[in-house]
């Protein structure tokens, strides 16, 4: 499971409707891929459908998407978003990460 904090859920919905997505009907994809500085980074987008393997989640009224290869590197991460001067943006609390750079955006196991 992939929760979403209360400030990350209300960025990701207005961003969605500013890019054309329903938060009600539509999903944010989570995921994580090769690369960054720790090895492994997160992917972060919105999709309109679910793929075959997909699990789907949802937390705080936002629908998650993430595909079977990512969700044993995502179980129990908490989606938040960090603004104001010195803000990141997005930034995951993953309890799996025994590394994570500096930048927060990359992470190793």
């Amino acid at each position: 499971m992939i929760k979403v904090s209360e400030h990350a859920k209300q960025k990701l919905i207005a961003l969605m409707s500013e890019e054309g997505f329903d938060a009600h009907k539509h999903y944010v994809r989570v995921g994580v891929k090769s690369g960054g500085c720790s090895g492994l980074s997160y992917d972060l987008k919105f999709d309109k459908e679910q793929l075959d393997n997909d699990k789907i989640f949802e937390d705080n009224e936002i629908k998650i998407a993430v595909n079977k290869s990512s969700f044993l590197y995502l179980a129990g991460t908490t989606l938040e978003f960090s603004g104001g001067l010195n803000g990141k943006g997005f930034v995951f609390h993953n309890p799996n990460a025994q590394r994570t750079c500096g930048c927060g955006e990359s992470f190793s196991l």
